[in-house]
């Protein structure tokens, strides 16, 4: 079922987050500082792209905090916004609210991303 969901999300709309995820990975790039957080959205988008079946555990310490605060200035507030909306729209019917969960997990993994690991 979670290979069948995967399908569904990437073609109706899975595609948009995680396109979205990969722009701020290459504009976090640009900059040598920002390779680690680039690298970390580029990990994300594959999760944006394919969520069914996969968890995400928060965890971390000060480090994380602070790259979470960095990054929920700089790029992260407007990802979760992104996700939130389609969550949104998504929970609007009653077939689109697996998928609109799955936004709604992306959507608090963009306002902290750092500490969290995705099994």
């Amino acid at each position: 079922m979670g290979c069948l969901g995967n399908l569904i999300w990437f073609i109706c709309g899975g595609i948009l987050g995680g396109l979205s995820w990969c722009v701020a990975g290459c504009l976090w790039c640009i900059t040598i500082i920002g390779i680690p957080v680039g690298l970390q959205c580029f990990k994300l988008a594959s999760l944006s792209f394919f969520p069914f079946g996969k968890e995400v555990r928060y965890g971390g310490g000060a480090g994380s905090f602070i790259m979470n605060i960095v990054w929920l200035i700089v790029s992260g507030f407007w990802l979760a916004v992104e996700h939130l909306i389609f969550g949104a729209v998504l929970c609007i019917t009653i077939i689109g609210i697996p998928f609109g969960l799955q936004h709604f997990k992306l959507a608090k993994l963009a306002l902290m991303p750092f500490g969290a690991e995705v099994y």
